[in-house]
């Protein structure tokens, strides 16, 4: 598939219209908390892949809790949006992507980090072997393929560049695209696009074709960070504190479960439950799988991972400085699971320091 070109933080535009109108339209209602709770949570998963809530659910976790799949996506920032407008019960993006979408008055809260960078779970901008492309200057005019613009790719994209030395007048000559990540590895070996975005499984199996290399990661640049967060609406958790709970705290213990396991049992599961489910996707890629990076205990949340894109958007001018209230952005009520991890934790990573 071909990939078509959008301005940079266009989606970010899109998404702040879209959250002043969800911020409008959506209301508490006079429904008792706690009474006729849901039982059934609608999301959207990613092809090819096994979300932790899906995990959770297959290891018996959620309980009577069930999944009910609406289709798929390849974008966090539609994903948190679809869940602050109502069409699914929760949603999971980058977390500037999340504070960005709360500093339009989108009602919602992050209640458990899902993913995020380590030695083995990173997203990695790659270039083919015989690319002219060495440095950030190298990237004045050229194509990088990511999932979706304003969310993690591009601000790791943003801080390289700026870390390269480049103005941001420099920087907005380089042209980050769509491209949907099945296709990513495809499009930049016909050199449809320069540098591709590649994480997880999708990386591992590009990585083992050969013929690229990594200009930069994720990990590099901030070391092990949580970087994205699932979201439900101030609405939702009201009138479904148990069901919230419920799901919270089985993701929480889906991510420890990950950790303890044994790889190839980890794989193992996750392969069946594709199968399972139906969807025609092909499970070759799933072999590849390491790690779902989250850096505290079963998600735990501490608030330095959201500050910290607090801090980039304002420096960006896409929000203003005090917009948003950090202790309003997120609860780790609902986590059971990460209890024993509310001690201390490690230093959150400055986008703007050197990188490894």
């Amino acid at each position: 598939m071909t990939p078509t070109a959008s301005t940079r933080r266009h989606f970010l535009s899109l998404l702040g219209l879209s959250a002043l109108a969800v911020s409008c339209g959506t209301t508490a209602t006079g429904a008792t908390p706690g009474k006729g709770q849901t039982k059934a949570l609608r999301y959207q998963g990613w092809a090819g892949q096994v979300t932790l809530p899906e995990l959770a659910a297959d290891l018996g976790y959620l309980e009577d809790v069930k999944l009910e799949w609406v289709g798929n996506t390849i974008s966090g920032p539609q994903d948190i949006q679809s869940a602050a407008t109502g069409q699914t019960d929760f949603g999971g993006a980058f977390n500037g992507a999340v504070v960005k979408l709360a500093a339009n008055n989108a009602p919602i809260k992050a209640v458990i980090s899902y993913y995020g960078a380590d030695k083995h779970a990173y997203n990695g901008f790659y270039v083919l072997d015989d690319s002219p492309i060495r440095s950030a200057r190298d990237l004045l005019g050229k194509k990088v393929g990511m999932n979706t613009l304003g969310a993690h790719s591009e601000a790791m994209l943003d801080i390289y560049l700026q870390r390269g030395g480049l103005s941001r007048a420099d920087i907005s000559k380089v042209e980050p695209l769509v491209v949907p990540p099945v296709n990513t590895e495809q499009s930049l070996r016909q050199k449809q696009i320069e540098v591709a975005v590649l994480g997880g499984i999708l990386r591992d199996k590009a990585l083992a074709t050969g013929g690229i290399r990594p200009l930069f990661t994720d990990h590099q640049l901030l070391g092990a960070f949580s970087a994205g967060t699932y979201v439900m609406t101030d609405r939702f958790l009201k009138q479904n504190p148990d069901t919230a709970r419920t799901f919270v705290t089985a993701v929480g213990r889906a991510i420890e479960w990950s950790r303890s396991t044994p790889r190839d049992e980890v794989i193992s599961r996750m392969t069946d439950i594709v199968k399972k489910r139906g969807r025609n996707e092909d499970t070759d890629p799933l072999k590849y799988w390491r790690s779902y990076g989250v850096a505290e205990t079963a998600g735990r949340i501490t608030g330095k991972e959201l500050s910290l894109w607090i801090d980039w958007l304002a420096g960006r001018g896409d929000i203003q400085k005090g917009q948003v209230t950090l202790s309003d952005l997120y609860t780790n009520e609902f986590n059971a699971a990460g209890k024993a991890g509310a001690g201390a934790s490690p230093a959150a990573p400055s986008p703007s320091t050197s990188g490894n």
